[in-house]
């Protein structure tokens, strides 16, 4: 029986189906949730605040949006799911209401060499069938124009085993648009031989110049020496053709040296498997130094960098190939692929140009199809995910959006709000999570979750509208308003670092001296060339201590102890308080539990259903043996030092019998930059991404550096952590360090000693500094963009 009944006829009754108007959730727990109970409205755009790891990333992704994933995949066949990744339940113990949910984070795209803004957007797809049907000369089918596919040809017997056995004669062809030099990367890599020895040395002179290679009686070096392909007392330069091709690029073969049998093979081969093959990250300082050195990365010659074969170059549609279509800004692409009248491509056409005006509309436009995808910046990667969704048709679906205004100037945050207030009216429930206060102040709904981070967060403090978030007495209400004012006096540079003629990507043959000794802002809109000005043009050298966006590396056996540096020192202390070796107080070495080998829970694969993780019984989750704990050092066994916060540890290992120097300098670091509620112990993956790269600002602190390089250190950070972040900035100056920072945030800019002004636009409409000065000098003279929304900020 429908409810929808006329009673007495009067208006009809509500239908029942239109009584599912809420997101209900009850008892979550995930991470550092406190069993958390909210209803969240459909149908409206409801954006979550809170300091960095106060758990809002835990309800809204790992609680809400999981389960509703998780959901959809148990709607497949047993055999699809065994394809696609296995989610775990949440641990939450009511969720109704759920929608389809499509999860637009920050997550950086693939950093493959072959992976690029075109393919990783399927534009460039289209564009490959559009030059098949159009391009003259014709070349052949869609993947006659791909860099990724290699042409193939093959002729030979195949047998057919059907009925009876019998061989057929068979050839195939594949035509494919990859340049074969360089395999469809663009580029090629060239060991410089200079770097590897001195050509006008011999072998017995100490000729080599690679690390570890110096010495006579290195036992490399003999082999070299012995092998009889060469003279050793003869100078490089003067060896045969053939004697510095053996020398070179020699096969493997057996060689006795000084009576024992070793390999000789050409020193290319040699050095790619020595060095070349090796994590770059992982190894040590000099030897990266060495790699950075000897190898360089040029342009390919055949293909002049479109990865393309000269094929697919040579196909044209007008006077356009598909390598000029992919060079070009977005929205001038746009443009030409609206003046093309083709009514029998007219579908794709319509497609392809609805693709374009997207990255257009959210403000990408000065992107081009071949730039690499494992450039963009986080907030680049989640606005070309966002281009997708932005003409779908679906309605009735929950949008999860993780701070998409990160990378954003102030003037293209209203863009920003406007799509997101767009799907919302399509009658699509919005999630954001967000910090900033121009996204905040479109909320239909706020949830403010806290009152701390950590531990001590995990609660929702408020709900309710933005004007009552104001009146509310939360650490997000309290600072919603707050405005940095700008500073009375600056700091006088005690230098300049001089950049001359910059032409990475769009810079335009710039001219600009970058002050040290003070804190410098580098701004402007969002590809107006600010990371190619100084990650392009401040080299990194060893006075240069660069942080930027890229993910930490870390598996979930990972944790702040690991990734600082500053289990070292802690099993150092352990080891001699108790005389053992160090390797004991190490879950990953010989301290290990042997049943869960170190990990403190046993993972259990169940195939296509979600793998369960137990603590593990014979260790409780302490992840060490017995033995092991045993030891203490201060009154503490080493599984409960690792359960300590840092502000704790901080504590623990500043005096008393536990006094570590060593262990607290890390520990005040990791303070410093505001993770003192973070447990040592905890794994990498639990931590939000403000909280990753203030980590890695804090690992980065103890360098030598006196240049300090930061790319939005704002990102992820809560308006009262911006406080305390420059209070960070102002220590690192005042210490003698010039810190040069690359920021959208007003507050960070209003703070600055000087600041560069990039733009005026974006793409070729940037690359120009359009203003140097004081932050009062720009909001007196408001000739920019910035300076117009920096002397709003201010309210001057």
């Amino acid at each position: 029986m429908s409810s929808a009944k006329r009673t007495g006829g009067g208006a009809p009754a509500p239908h029942v189906a239109d009584s599912h108007d809420l997101i209900r959730v009850h008892g979550a727990r995930e991470n550092n949730l406190k069993d958390v109970s909210i209803e969240i409205p459909k149908r409206r755009l409801t954006v979550f605040t809170g300091v960095s790891g106060s758990g809002k990333s835990s309800l809204v992704f790992n609680t809400i949006a999981a389960e509703s994933q998780r959901l959809i995949n148990e709607t497949y066949s047993a055999f699809v799911q065994g394809f696609m990744p296995t989610l775990a339940r949440p641990e939450v113990d009511v969720l109704e209401g759920l929608t389809t949910a499509i999860i637009v984070d920050q997550q950086r795209m693939g950093a493959d060499p072959r992976s690029t803004v075109g393919t990783a957007t399927d534009v460039n797809a289209m564009l490959r069938i559009l030059f098949s049907r159009l391009g003259e000369p014709h070349i052949g089918p869609p993947s006659a124009y791909s860099f990724n596919t290699a042409s193939v040809r093959a002729s030979g017997a195949i047998t057919v085993e059907r009925g009876n056995k019998k061989a057929v004669k068979a050839t195939y062809e594949r035509t494919g648009g990859m340049c074969t030099r360089c395999e469809g990367r663009g580029s090629v890599s060239d060991i410089d031989l200079t770097q590897l020895y001195d050509d006008s040395k011999s072998l017995a002179e100490g000729a080599f110049t690679i690390p570890g290679w110096k010495s006579d009686s290195q036992w490399t070096v003999q082999v070299y020496a012995q092998s009889g392909f060469v003279d050793p007392d003869k100078p490089i330069r003067e060896y045969t053709e053939k004697q510095l091709r053996d020398f070179l690029y020699g096969e493997p073969v057996k060689v006795k040296v000084n009576g024992v049998n070793l390999t000789y093979e050409g020193l290319i081969p040699k050095i790619q498997k020595s060095f070349l093959s090796k994590d770059k990250e992982a190894m040590q300082p000099h030897i990266r130094a060495f790699v950075e050195r000897a190898v360089t990365f040029t342009v390919c010659p055949e293909c002049d960098g479109t990865r393309l074969s000269e094929g697919a170059r040579s196909s044209k549609i007008g006077k356009i190939s598909i390598a000029d279509a992919c060079a070009m800004e977005i929205r001038d692409l746009a443009d030409w692929v609206r003046d093309l009248d083709e009514p029998s491509v007219a579908p794709l056409l319509g497609a392809l140009r609805d693709a374009l005006d997207s990255f257009v509309e959210i403000g990408l436009g000065y992107l081009s199809l071949d730039r690499p995808a494992g450039t963009l910046s986080g907030g680049e990667a989640q606005r070309v995910k966002m281009i997708r969704h932005l003409g779908s048709s679906l309605t009735d679906t929950t949008y999860v959006f993780d701070e998409p205004t990160i990378g954003l100037h102030p003037h293209d945050i209203q863009r920003m709000n406007d799509l997101l207030l767009r799907l919302r009216d399509k009658g699509n429930t919005v999630l954001v999570v967000e910090h900033k206060p121009e996204a905040i102040a479109i909320a239909d709904h706020v949830v403010d979750l806290g009152p701390g981070a950590g531990t001590a967060g995990g609660t929702v403090c408020f709900e309710g509208t933005v004007e009552e978030l104001r009146a509310g007495d939360t650490v997000t209400g309290r600072h919603l308003d707050d405005r940095a004012a700008l500073k009375d006096s600056v700091r006088a540079s005690t230098g300049a670092l001089e950049i001359r003629g910059a032409t990475t990507h769009n810079l335009q043959d710039v001219d600009v001296d970058v002050p040290l000794g003070v804190l410098c802002v580098v701004t402007g809109v969002a590809g107006s060339g600010k990371s190619s000005l100084i990650h392009g043009s401040v080299p990194a050298g060893a006075d240069v201590v660069s942080v930027d966006q890229s993910p930490i590396k870390g598996s979930r056996r990972s944790n702040p102890a690991t990734y600082t540096g500053l289990l070292e020192p802690i099993r150092k202390a352990f080891a001699k308080a108790n005389g053992v070796k160090p390797a004991l107080f190490s879950a990953n070495s010989e301290g290990a539990c042997p049943t869960c080998n170190g990990a403190g829970v046993i993972y259990t694969d169940l195939a296509m259903m979600a793998g369960v993780a137990a603590p593990c019984e014979d260790c409780e989750g302490k992840r060490f043996q017995p033995a092991v704990l045993e030891y203490r050092f201060g009154g503490r066994d080493i599984s409960e030092v690792l359960a300590m916060s840092v502000a704790q540890a901080e504590e623990f290992f500043g005096s008393g019998e536990a006094r570590t120097p060593a262990a607290h300098k890390i520990l005040e670091r990791l303070a410093d930059v505001g993770l003192g509620y973070l447990t040592l112990g905890q794994p990498l993956t639990t931590l939000s991404g403000g909280e990753r790269q203030r980590l890695k600002l804090a690992t980065h602190m103890g360098d030598k550096g006196g240049v300090y390089v930061l790319d939005e250190p704002t990102t992820g950070l809560h308006l009262a952590d911006v406080e305390q972040l420059l209070g960070l900035l102002d220590r690192l100056v005042d210490a003698g360090k010039s810190v040069i920072v690359i920021e959208h945030h007003q507050a960070v800019m209003a703070h600055a000693d000087w600041i560069i002004d990039l733009g005026p636009g974006a793409g070729h409409d940037g690359g120009r500094v359009v203003f140097e000065g004081t932050p009062a000098a720009l909001v007196a003279d408001r000739s920019t963009l910035t300076g117009e929304h920096l002397a709003a900020y201010v309210g001057a």
